[in-house]
């Protein structure tokens, strides 16, 4: 019989959420980095942490710490490099599985320095050991757009602590996700945003070094009512990436390649989309797919069906040849098409769920029921729920969204084979089981855009970590710190990558120090996830060894 082990952790309204000197109320490890550190400001709510654990076999479900199996415990095992080793990745294998109750939840810290309504990224920015480069053996760096008075402002943290490193300032538009990447060679990943106000017309591209210097800025050119996200990728693989977004392809130097026309369609000020980088016809190069039409690197058209409405396009291969599938998020529902553009399903809602904007929002690809065939979840407002190839349902769970169209994300925390679930709603991050069922839920504010919570081991300790933001809440308060790190209380939880670089990430469009592949591996044969991390070795996702 399966039983549920709940309990909360509360942090009483009044007390601090920012400043060095303040021990983080969550924190019951008193070895790890438990600082709260930041803006300085309190929260006018408590916080609650509620966490189930399962235990199928009637027991207590106690079992031992992850061991991760450093060099000094097992020769055989090949420790961390500092640099990328394999083609993408850093790290060695993953030495056990962790047991199955890991899901004790710690916030490892939090910081307050207003409302983040876009993705939070994760990559090494900053030379935290003095030795005069960046690379892996540095600190990971939590990156966000931190409402600003009427912008942002690109914010660096500590990943280990939340200390702010840097905040630039140059104002950027606070509704678009925006990414990073190397773009100039030098082994360090720039950050590429997007300046002008929201809802008041076209957004200007600007890109920014690792210290906030403005390298380059667009003319306005991007038709923008609410959101967005950008993107960078080798689209004609000359080691030169470029920078996307909706229907436009930059250089890396900020010059036009060309801008696709607009999608027909739209709803109002719906104007919000993450477009997607990927090889549609297996000649390597790159395709910029928008949902409704896809367009070679050099501009030229590959498909446009009208017929589809606008929405969000993700990658996964959901049939038995090699080709990859669209699905298409939109107004209508959920559309399959074929690398060719062909429908393989067109505007359905396996839920039933109905209303303006239900089902305009991103999907997560992932294996969610360990039977070695990727399915997909995305939301429908008041349901988050995970389908497999065909469309079936799998689970489906209620969740507070109206709002936006927040995306979700997975990881497999426990090695366990599959992936669990999570989603951030206006009111709360859930992680789900492979039933629905929430093993941890921390509460956030927000009126949701386009943000999702990421997972990364963002201090480099070896486990993996749960990156999730706030804002403004529909009463107009910001009842969470701006940005929460969650860890397992005992660090059990899986090895990941220490990067998260845009909101279309899939693993392969990146290497762990940042740079761009110039042949981006086909994440749809190797891992078929997306908006998902992994630890990547010889291109399989990481497991433990068996026995």
């Amino acid at each position: 019989m399966r039983r549920r082990v709940r309990w909360t952790l509360t942090l009483a309204a009044g007390v601090a959420c920012g400043g060095p000197d303040n021990t983080d109320p969550f924190a019951t490890n008193t070895s790890a980095t438990g600082s709260s550190t930041g803006g300085g400001g309190s929260m006018s709510a408590s916080t609650t942490v509620t966490t189930g654990a399962d235990s199928s076999d009637g027991s207590d479900g106690a079992g031992p710490k992850l061991d991760l199996l450093q060099p000094d415990l097992d020769p055989d095992f090949p420790p961390p490099s500092c640099k990328v080793v394999d083609g993408m990745d850093a790290v060695g294998e993953c030495g056990t599985q962790a047991p199955p109750d890991s899901f004790e939840p710690d916030v490892q810290w939090s910081w307050d320095g207003g409302a983040v309504i876009s993705t939070p990224l994760v990559a090494n920015l900053t030379d935290d050991d003095g030795n005069g480069e960046i690379d892996l053996c540095d600190t990971p760096d939590i990156v966000v757009a931190a409402a600003s008075g009427l912008g942002a402002a690109i914010t660096i943290l500590d990943g280990a602590t939340g200390v702010q490193q840097q905040q630039f300032g140059t104002i950027v538009n606070s509704f678009v996700t925006p990414a990073l990447g190397d773009l100039d060679g030098d082994g360090v990943a720039e950050i590429v945003s997007a300046t002008g106000a929201p809802l008041l017309g076209q957004l200007a591209v600007v890109a920014f070094d690792n210290h906030g210097t403005v390298l380059w800025q667009t003319e306005p050119m991007w038709p923008q009512d609410q959101g967005g996200a950008l993107g960078i990728a080798d689209f004609d693989n000359d080691g030169s990436p470029e920078v996307y977004a909706d229907g436009f392809v930059l250089r890396a130097d900020g010059t036009l390649v060309f801008q696709a026309p607009a999608q027909t369609g739209w709803f109002l000020a719906q104007r919000n989309t993450a477009s997607v980088a990927v090889d549609l016809d297996g000649d390597d190069d790159l395709e910029l797919v928008l949902g409704q039409a896809a367009y070679h690197h050099d501009g030229s058209q590959v498909y446009a069906d009208t017929t589809i409405k606008p929405g969000y396009p993700q990658i996964a291969n959901l049939d038995d040849d090699d080709d990859p599938e669209i699905i298409v998020n939109n107004d209508d529902g959920i559309t399959v098409l074929e690398h060719d553009g062909t429908a393989k399903y067109r505007d359905q809602k396996p839920t039933g769920d109905a209303g303006l904007g239900a089902w305009f929002r991103p999907s997560t690809v992932h294996d969610f029921d360990g039977d070695g065939e990727s399915d997909f979840a995305v939301s429908s407002a008041a349901s988050y729920s995970v389908y497999d190839r065909n469309l079936d349902i799998q689970w489906t769970a209620p969740v507070q969204d109206g709002s936006g169209w927040a995306a979700g994300t997975a990881f497999d925390f426990l090695g366990a084979g599959y992936a669990e679930a999570m989603y951030a709603d206006e009111a709360r991050l859930f992680v789900f089981d492979g039933e629905g069922m929430p093993l941890l839920q921390v509460p956030r504010s927000s009126q949701t855009l386009i943000e999702y919570p990421v997972v990364a081991d963002v201090d480099n300790d070896g486990s993996a970590e749960i990156v999730v933001v706030s804002s403004n809440d529909w009463d107009g308060n910001q009842t969470a710190p701006s940005v929460q790190v969650i860890r397992d209380a005992e660090d059990r939880w899986i090895q990941a990558r220490r990067i998260w670089n845009q909101h279309t990430y899939h693993v392969t469009n990146v290497r762990e120090d940042g740079t761009i592949p110039a042949v981006e591996p086909k994440s749809w044969l190797l891992l078929n996830t997306y908006r998902t991390n992994a630890q990547i070795e010889n291109g399989s996702v990481c497991q433990p060894p068996a026995g």
